[in-house]
Order: C-alpha cells, then sequence, then structure tokens
C-alpha cells in the first residue's frame, strides 16, 4: 500500500516551474539501424538552464520516470531523455543481431545526445538560446545507471579482468546513480554467461555523483544481497555520496512511474525525498556556489523519522 502522508514528507526548496516538452526529437544515428528519438522537457521561463540527460532502465521509454524528468525540470533543470533500443516500444526481437551490442549502444546514444545539443535545443519552442552546454550531468536507473556510469568514467573488465575501453565523456561533469549493479564478482551464472558488461570497474569514476541504492533490493542476477548495489560508492574515487532508502526496492518507492505496475513498494514519500535530495544535489554539483545540497543532507540527518541515510565521501 502506498505510504500516507507524514509530517516528515519532504517539501520541495522552491516552487516549481512550468515545463514545456517536445517528443519525439530525432537524431540522426547512421550504422543504429534507427534513427535515436529524445524526449526533451525543460522550465518555460529562465536562462543558462544545466542539462540532465537520462537513461532509462531495461524495455522502458523517453515516455518513463516522470517522477523524475518533470520534477527536475519544474526545478530549473532541461532534461533529455533519449529511447534505448531494447525499449518495448521498438519491439526489437531478442535475435536481433544489434542485441549482443546493446550496451554499447546505449552508451552511444548519451554521446549522440551531447554531440545534438544545438539540435535538440532548437527543437523545444522557446528553448533555444537559454541552455548552458557546460554544465551537464548523467542520470540513470537500472541498466541505465550503469550506461551513465561509463560516461562518468566506469569501465567493463575483460575475461582478463583488464579494464576496457575507456568511454568517459569529459563534457559530463556529474552523475545521479540509481540503483546501479555491483562488482561483477558477484553475479549469478546465468548473469555471467549472458550479461558479460556487467563486469564494471569504478576506480576512474572520479566526478561528483550521487548514488542511490535500496536496502531491500534483491537483484536476481547477484549471488549478493541489497548491499551490492552500495559498490560503486565504495569502489569509486572522489566526491560521492550514497543514498541508502530503507525499505526501498529496485523501483525505489516508484520512480519509474506513478502507478506502474512493477512498481513493488510503492511510496510517495520516499519519491518525493528522492526528487528533492537530486535535484539539490545536482544543482550544488553543477554550480559549486549553490548550498542546497549542504541544506538537504543537514536536513535528513536531523530528520527524527528518516526514510533513508546519507554518506558522503
Amino acid at each position: 500500500m502506498p505510504d500516507s502522508p507524514t509530517a516528515n514528507a519532504p517539501k520541495p526548496a522552491a516552487a516549481p516551474t512550468p515545463v514545456i516538452s517536445a517528443k519525439p526529437v530525432v537524431l540522426p544515428a547512421p550504422g543504429r539501424g534507427e534513427d535515436l528519438q529524445v524526449r526533451v522537457s525543460a522550465p518555460a521561463t529562465g536562462t543558462d538552464l544545466p542539462v540532465v540527460v537520462f537513461s532509462h532502465g531495461f524495455g522502458w521509454s523517453m515516455d518513463g520516470y516522470a517522477p523524475l524528468a518533470d520534477h527536475w525540470a519544474a526545478h530549473g533543470f532541461v532534461v533529455v531523455q533519449p529511447t534505448h533500443l531494447d525499449s518495448r516500444t521498438l519491439g526489437i526481437p531478442a535475435d536481433d543481431p544489434r542485441t549482443p551490442r546493446i550496451w554499447r549502444i546505449r552508451i552511444e546514444d548519451l554521446t549522440r545526445v551531447l554531440d545534438g545539443l544545438d539540435i535538440l535545443e532548437a527543437a523545444v519552442p522557446g528553448l533555444a538560446g537559454r541552455v548552458d552546454h557546460d554544465r551537464i550531468a548523467v542520470a540513470g536507473h537500472s541498466w541505465g545507471a550503469q550506461t551513465a556510469s561509463t560516461l562518468l568514467g566506469a569501465r567493463i573488465l575483460g575475461a582478463d579482468c583488464v579494464p576496457g575501453e575507456d568511454m568517459s565523456d569529459p563534457r559530463v561533469k556529474a552523475g545521479v546513480l540509481f540503483a546501479l549493479t555491483g562488482l561483477g564478482d558477484d553475479l549469478t551464472p546465468f548473469a555471467r554467461e549472458h550479461l558479460p558488461f556487467m563486469r564494471p570497474s569504478f576506480d576512474t569514476m572520479t566526478p561528483p555523483s550521487l548514488i542511490v541504492a535500496g536496502d531491500s533490493d534483491r537483484s536476481h542476477l547477484s549471488t549478493r544481497g541489497p548491499d551490492w548495489f552500495t559498490d560503486p560508492y565504495t569502489y569509486s574515487p572522489g566526491s560521492k555520496s550514497l543514498l541508502t532508502l530503507f525499505g526501498a526496492e529496485h523501483s525505489l518507492g516508484g520512480i519509474p512511474g506513478y502507478e506502474v505496475a512493477e512498481t513493488t513498494d510503492e511510496s510517495p514519500a520516499r519519491v518525493a525525498l528522492i526528487q528533492q535530495l537530486t535535484t539539490a544535489f545536482l544543482h550544488s554539483a553543477l554550480c559549486p556556489e549553490d548550498t542546497g545540497w549542504k541544506t538537504a543532507a543537514a536536513a535528513l540527518d536531523d530528520d527524527p523519522g528518516p526514510l533513508g541515510t546519507l554518506q558522503s565521501k
């Protein structure tokens, strides 16, 4: 059952701004098999707007994750959501010759978005000239978090345990990674055989990032428990924060969408906390003089009935 409102439910730091959105915006993608479809959402007013490029989880599309995308756009961000080839909306069969490379094509999708920001900006009425191309973050959930993490410097280990190609992008200044899978040493036999790309190294994932994990998130791909999802924080260098949500499973209370069937732990209060903390983190990570993240972190620490715990390094 959904949580009932409580006195401890987080409240937004500022009133939301009306949002404008355009979809599908199409970016040419030679060699991909079909062009890349993207949704762009942005506040109707404001200038020098920072950018968040969001990578969806397996099977989703640019239409998912409204609780995140709508909130971020209403609080000052241009949110860009590409539809990856694994999306159910595209219906690509499992035996498609591109399937073994979809993990890599996903990464190329995010890079293509960064390359095409001018096109995307021009496609949304009234957005041209209002985007700050020097303040860019990536975010993602589950497989999307792994996709986004590579632009932050995570690398895939080969069978010889040697890190593969560096696919980081210097244009990306920060990240928010939801339910990002942990080290590949703990994969199930099925995952080891069929998902060889799930062997990350976080040793070079250096940009500031917020890792969001649920303490009840148990993956059928790992032999470990929920602590597997804390590996990206534990094993990455630099400025990192870990938000661990009490009672949260893989959907973290419902971030993929409102009343989504696959959400097994529906919690509007938990989603509201995620909205508040990620928004504060992104603003402060992309604008160092912004103190909203420190304020939000302190408020969680002082909450007598917190929905999670936060640690930073």
